[in-house]
């Protein structure tokens, strides 16, 4: 079904570009007539799945939202992380997030509020680059080399704010240190003045299958609440890897 396989074709470079894109970039990138993308265009806006910028540019629409959240309700680890909170007995001073990798990215599934005012949060739905990402970080550093490399075939990498590796040797020197700490951070990498915590949840092959976020004011950190986070990234991916049968990889 060509027909499907552009409109599919259009959502993925629209979303791995992270920004609108013109109708002849689209005809162009995807090597297809413009007349045909035209008509492409046409039909995932009237669903939904695409949107118009006020400069003519698409970008995704909001009607994939429904099939994000149709996926989340069906994903285990998703259930399983709404059902943690139920044990235990004091909500996170700060908002968790739950994240799974996609490619080279992570997209947030699902979160739990923070009860500290003005505490961090990222939506549902989220994506980012997964190595300047906590949580994303927290998944790559279990994951084998080769796959890694896989991931990452320049060897120069994508920054945001001129922070976090640059290199895909520097990325890797990052991976090892996490694997030893047992948890990742990321200082200031997507947002400025935001320091974010992540470790890995393992499922029963040791594999990981997602990873738990915790981001904060860094101007608010101190020795004392640094290590209370990295304790609850750890300590939330325990319990959701004991749920979902999992076998937590040891250092």
């Amino acid at each position: 079904m060509p027909a499907v396989t552009r409109a599919i074709a259009v959502l993925d470079l629209l979303a791995g570009a992270r920004e609108a894109m013109s109708l002849s970039q689209l005809a162009s990138r995807l090597e297809c007539p413009k007349s045909t993308m035209h008509g492409l265009c046409g039909t995932l806006m009237s669903h939904g799945y695409l949107k118009r910028e006020g400069d003519g540019s698409f970008f995704i629409g909001p009607g994939v939202m429904g099939l994000a959240h149709a996926f989340i309700a069906r994903t285990t680890v998703a259930q399983a992380f709404t059902s943690l909170w139920q044990e235990l007995d004091a909500p996170p001073d700060e908002t968790i997030m739950l994240s799974v990798l996609d490619g080279s990215d992570v997209v947030y599934i699902a979160s739990r509020p923070g009860e500290q005012p003005f505490a961090l949060s990222l939506s549902v739905g989220m994506r980012f680059p997964a190595h300047l990402a906590a949580s994303g970080q927290a998944m790559l550093a279990w994951h084998d080399e080769a796959f890694v490399r896989s991931l990452y075939a320049q060897p120069r990498l994508q920054r945001l704010r001129g922070s976090g590796p640059a290199t895909l040797k520097a990325l890797l020197a990052e991976l090892a240190a996490v694997r030893e700490r047992g948890w990742s951070v990321d200082d200031e990498s997507l947002r400025e003045g935001v320091c974010s915590f992540g470790a890995a949840v393992f499922d029963a092959a040791a594999k990981p299958v997602a990873g738990i976020g915790v981001c904060t004011h860094k101007a608010t950190l101190h020795a004392r609440n640094e290590a209370r986070h990295c304790r609850m990234v750890v300590d939330v991916a325990r319990r959701l890897t004991r749920r979902l049968g999992g076998v937590e990889r040891q250092r």
